[in-house]
């Protein structure tokens, strides 16, 4: 597959028309479909659902998008890493990680290295240790910041000397929200907001010392301001990270730590054997400098 064809696809997706891509290509139509089906006759697949003038694409064709899409960012990361040079380092560095406060190490070693090569860009990808990981492996991301545990037969990594404390997240005229702390008989039968980390993760069933089915999950989440506004509106009661969520003033909302406390390890991760970029490399020297403080 040609990486020019595989950005003709992507934005033919993107337009949902070929008529509209080929404008936004500025090529004519004619050789942009024969492109097009030369692919899907490559692939033995159908990719485009062409009807009238709008265009749909096939489970297959949803499928090539994605990775297409993985394909043309790493080709671009690729050529910004080729282009940087020794004396002025520019380029760009990714970085993902669950939501936690813990993200301030990222952005203060970011601003940090700003001072020294003001042309570096950052990209920042938000979701949970799984998504992390895959970006990891797939060679999308240079870095991640997980919370929990760290597979270190796969990564490298930092461990912050900081860790998050779990609690939950309810209605500021909840009964529970009198309580000093939560402990997990305040929880029984109420209905749960979980995110789907937390949902799988063994130190929070732990916790419960129940079942995973026992539970009364009612929703999971992968953003916690967008599930904490399901709590607002009396869903449930979420069980999250602590400082994510404003709960002050006409918030509407109170936060409880758990009790006995429930804390995640948080770690800067990368792959092992990793080849950085000029600018990848600056970033994880000035953030060891500035954990080394």
């Amino acid at each position: 597959m040609d990486i020019r064809v595989l950005q003709y696809f992507l934005t033919v997706a993107k337009e949902e028309s070929i008529t509209k891509a080929a404008k936004a290509l500025h090529m004519t139509q004619p050789p942009l479909s024969r492109q097009l089906m030369d692919l899907e006759a490559e692939l033995g697949k159908q990719l485009l659902i062409r009807s009238g003038k709008k265009v749909t694409l096939t489970e297959d064709g949803m499928l090539l998008r994605r990775r297409a899409e993985e394909i043309v960012d790493l080709m671009e990361k690729t050529k910004a890493e080729l282009e940087s040079s020794d004396e002025n380092i520019t380029g760009e560095i990714h970085i993902g990680g669950g939501e936690t406060e813990a993200i301030s190490f990222f952005a203060r070693t970011a601003k940090n290295l700003q001072k020294k090569h003001p042309q570096i860009r950052y990209h920042l990808y938000s979701g949970d240790a799984e998504r992390v990981r895959e970006r990891l492996d797939n060679g999308l991301i240079d870095f991640g910041l997980l919370i929990g545990s760290v597979d270190m037969e796969k990564y490298d990594y930092l461990k912050l000397p900081v860790t998050d404390r779990w609690g939950v997240l309810m209605p500021a005229d909840s009964p529970l929200a009198e309580k000093d702390t939560i402990c997990a008989d305040d929880l029984t039968g109420l209905p749960l907001i979980l995110s789907h980390q937390a949902a799988a993760s063994s130190e929070m069933h732990a916790w419960f010392n129940t079942a995973p089915e026992k539970l009364n999950v009612l929703l999971r989440y992968d953003l916690i301001y967008n599930a904490s506004r399901f709590v607002k509106e009396g869903l449930g009661y979420a069980l999250a990270l602590d400082q994510l969520v404003n709960t002050s003033g006409d918030s509407g909302l109170c936060f409880r730590l758990l009790n006995p406390p429930l804390e995640a390890n948080l770690s800067v991760v990368w792959k092992k054997s990793q080849i950085f970029s000029k600018a990848a490399g600056a970033f994880l020297r000035e953030l060891k400098q500035g954990l080394a403080v």
